[in-house]
């Protein structure tokens, strides 16, 4: 389909801004019941009857906004997906509308300052689980399209496909399984994928890059059981003091990451991060050096980066004067664009291999791969929304990279090989989300919507 942009006069622009204004009460009463849902995908945590209410409510309140087909689809792992589809004018293209409704569970009751599954507003920004990851982009999408209804009446512009998500925040992949199977049915012209944010507030920002991801748990075992630390300390080999030398092998003194065959000279050629400005949205205890020889930039969206995510050590309340003999860790390795997940899996096992001192039986096991994803850099859809990303917020909009994975973008690029995809949304740094004390800017969600009802009404 070929597509042209047409330039929306300043008054349709303010009648827009002016409807998504007058919204905006609703969508903070709308959001309020998303996060009173205690809509965690694991059945060890909250009952997934709370998924379900949450799901129902996504699907009756687009359904009231006039999309058609409105259906939850179960997912191979078991969660529903939420979709509903708008027809397309006759020569006019469609445009998929992505969220999701599951949350990250809240970690720590007692570090929220606010309560957990109340919207609460403090000091401008409203705050709950899920305010922005990602039930803030729900509540974006359907504040863009009541705006629309709101000026030009009931029927859109364009076809519009809802997909929400069930099951994202688990990992367990039920949605990504579930799209080639059922490509017809979510087939769109261009997917907005809408579970990322602004580099910061008030800057309209596109994620241009997500890395890839390598996770896996090293195993050291050396004795056959603990030893007394007095009696043979000294020649025994003490598993977890090899592990300590393995994983010092994995970063320089300057905190570069050094798995031997994967570059980590890579530049980010997109907006700058300030450094100041990272140590704050980071909250970075004073004094503490920042990690790498690059830019932070360069760190976080260019380079490949190694974390040890958690390892099998006697606590220091309990622990006795033993040599242990056996320990683990698990390590995850973030990926660029550019790298391969399993050539990076092949560099890393390669390296823990030839590192390994004294030795010690090693044994590695791979948890999961993902492979890095760039997003659409042009073409009639992004040109557009870079128009009304420009539009709603008065400054041309830039890009950042992402170092977290979303592996179901891969697969819609492979579904849909023709779309544009673009990644954006109301998730800005200070949201903190996976935290406690999440929240979201009620400006970002207003602006945002603007941009995208400006987006859906220019896009052809």
């Amino acid at each position: 389909m070929t597509s042209t942009v047409e330039t929306k006069d300043d008054s349709t622009t303010a009648a827009l801004r002016a409807a998504v204004r007058e919204l905006m009460p609703r969508a903070k009463s709308d959001l309020a019941q998303l996060v009173s849902f205690k809509s965690v995908y694991d059945a060890r945590q909250f009952p997934i009857e709370e998924c379900e209410k949450a799901a129902r409510w996504v699907a009756d309140a687009f359904k009231a906004e006039g999309l058609t087909d409105v259906g939850l689809h179960q997912t191979p792992d078991g969660s529903n997906a939420v979709v509903a589809r708008g027809k397309a004018p006759a020569g006019k293209p469609t445009v998929m509308l992505y969220c999701h409704y599951d949350v990250q569970p809240p970690l720590d009751d007692a570090a929220w300052e606010t309560p957990v599954w109340q919207l609460t507003e403090k000091n401008g920004r409203w705050y709950g689980r899920g305010a922005a990851d990602c039930k803030g982009n729900i509540v974006m999408h359907l504040t863009a399209l009541r705006a629309l209804r709101k000026v030009y009446g009931d029927d859109f512009p364009v076809g519009l496909v809802l997909v929400s998500e069930g099951s994202e925040e688990q990992g367990t992949g039920g949605l990504e399984e579930f799209v080639p199977g059922n490509a017809d049915l979510l087939r769109a012209d261009t997917l907005l994928i809408c579970d990322c944010g602004n580099f910061a507030v008030g800057v309209p920002t596109f994620t241009q890059t997500l890395r890839g991801n390598v996770n896996v748990v090293v195993t050291l075992e050396t004795l056959s059981g603990p030893l007394h630390s007095g009696m043979f300390g000294g020649a025994a080999p003490d598993a977890l003091a090899a592990m300590i030398r393995l994983l010092g092998t994995l970063r320089d003194e300057h905190g570069n990451t050094t798995v031997d065959g994967l570059r980590s000279d890579q530049v980010w050629d997109g907006h700058e991060y300030p450094a100041d400005q990272f140590r704050s949205d980071a909250d970075v205890l004073g004094g503490v050096e920042l990690l790498g020889s690059g830019k932070v930039a360069d760190m976080l969206w260019a380079r490949p980066a190694l974390t040890v995510l958690g390892m099998d050590v006697p606590p220091v309340v309990g622990s006795s004067a033993a040599i242990q003999p056996k320990t683990r860790a698990r390590l995850n390795l973030r990926i660029p664009p550019g790298t391969k997940p399993d050539e990076a899996l092949k560099a890393l096992t390669a390296h823990l291999k030839s590192h390994t001192p004294w030795n010690a039986k090693l044994t590695i096991e791979t948890e999961a791969t993902g492979s890095p994803f760039v997003g659409s850099t042009d073409g009639p859809a992004r040109t557009a929304m870079a128009a009304a990303m420009a539009a709603a917020y008065g400054r041309p909009a830039t890009t950042e990279g992402q170092g977290g994975s979303i592996p179901l973008c891969n697969v819609f690029a492979d579904t849909y090989p023709d779309a544009e995809i673009m990644l954006m949304g109301v998730e800005e740094p200070k949201c903190l989300i996976h935290a406690p004390n999440e929240s979201v800017d009620p400006t970002e969600i207003e602006n945002m919507a603007l941009a995208e009802a400006l987006f859906l009404a220019s896009y052809r």
